[in-house]
């Protein structure tokens, strides 16, 4: 089944391949010309079979620490987003001239969590993708590190290149690493296997998954690809994860790497988009009955059943359901600002059109605009 798996991610038509910093540059920080060419030439070769690519590239930090003479990603944020501007340049000119050998054009996308968590800089995204594809061009793909504020400080790549699988629908995810795939245990140890294949998330619940590796250059690691995994698979996409070394026995089909499957229940791409996309910009906590109404019924959230609201959020921002005990529910998009509702909460329909008129008797989150936590983690 999992050789199956592997054959149909190396046929896919559109494919999302995402390289980390440490399959990319030096130990020391500076772009590894050797590495990038060898990424470049299995990556030119599947294009030009008809295949059709998207390559999500971390490394505009680890590239520009050696031209600045820094020997370690800067935990400052103001010299992190310099370094990157420095850094982001490098790499894509590099990407460029390797491309070039094999007639193939690139293009940069910078994206940052305002572009993923707005639907209409979501769609937009999609709109230039869907060009640039058609004009066969490779879209190489990055974090807006220049600018970014939250998404530098974890570097988080991975979930970008889940959430762009489903923006662009693709057929196969492939996270490139600097191991050969997801271990029981830290590479290295005596104990330590490769896991093949992941049918379903409880076959990894006992696996040491860790975050990143010991190189300095990079900011992930194992836990954010399988987060970007169960990204994929929710949306019915195949993903694999392993060595950059291995890219080309990936697009062979070959037995190398942890497969994943994709979920048997594939979610819409609305609710993928409101699940993995969106920023949440506050909570609002529900009583019991609120609670069943919304799990166990799927209807609306009501303002009858809101006890408290945090945050500030305004109309279409993305919000966390919470029941009164702090358990996180899901999350939806809100009618309402935050300073609207505290006047609402706890009324019913009749008393709201009573107190404010028409308009405020309408949900906090209509069920259409919510997605449940149980939702959000791919049924295999």
């Amino acid at each position: 089944m999992s050789q199956d798996l592997r054959t149909q991610i190396s046929k896919a038509k559109r494919i999302v391949v995402k390289v980390g910093s440490s399959s990319l540059t030096t130990a020391q920080g500076g772009i590894d010309t050797q590495r990038v060419n060898a990424i470049v030439d299995s990556l030119a070769k599947h294009k030009n079979a008809g295949h059709e690519i998207v390559l999500v590239s971390s490394g505009a930090i680890a590239a520009g620490l050696s031209p600045l003479g820094l020997t370690s990603r800067p935990k400052d944020l103001a010299l992190q987003q310099a370094v990157a501007s420095v850094g982001q340049g490098l790499l894509v000119h590099r990407y460029a001239e390797s491309f070039a050998k094999h007639g193939i054009t690139v293009g940069q996308v910078l994206l940052t969590a305002e572009d993923m968590s707005r639907r209409s800089n979501y769609r937009n995204a999609q709109r230039t993708f869907a060009k640039l594809l058609e004009l066969g061009v490779i879209p190489i793909v990055n974090e807006n590190d220049t600018v970014a504020t939250d998404e530098i400080r974890v570097g988080d790549n991975d979930r970008l290149a889940g959430i762009v699988t489903h923006l662009i629908n693709a057929e196969a995810l492939v996270l490139l690493s600097d191991v050969d795939g997801l271990m029981t245990a830290p590479p290295g140890e005596t104990n330590s296997k490769l896991i093949s294949e992941v049918k379903t998330f409880d076959d990894i619940s006992g696996a040491q998954i860790g975050g990143a590796g010991n190189s300095g250059v990079g900011s992930g690691g194992m836990s954010t690809k399988v987060q970007a995994a169960r990204i994929a698979t929710a949306g019915g996409v195949p993903t694999i994860v392993t060595s950059a070394s291995n890219l080309s026995f990936v697009f062979e089909g070959k037995d190398v790497g942890t497969v994943f499957h994709p979920g048997k229940e594939k979610l819409s791409a609305r609710s993928l988009w409101l699940a993995h996309a969106t920023d949440v910009r506050g909570s609002i906590s529900i009583d019991q009955g609120a609670v069943i109404a919304v799990t166990e019924k799927r209807a609306s959230l009501l303002p009858a059943g809101i006890k408290n609201v945090t945050g500030e959020f305004e109309v279409g921002d993305a919000v966390e359901i919470v029941s009164e005990n702090g358990t996180v529910l899901g999350r939806g998009l809100v009618n309402f600002d935050s300073s609207e509702l505290p006047n609402l909460m706890g009324k019913n329909s009749a008393k709201l059109l009573q107190e404010f008129g028409e308009g405020y008797d309408k949900e906090v989150i209509h069920r259409d605009d919510l997605v449940l936590i149980d939702e959000q983690v791919s049924k295999n």
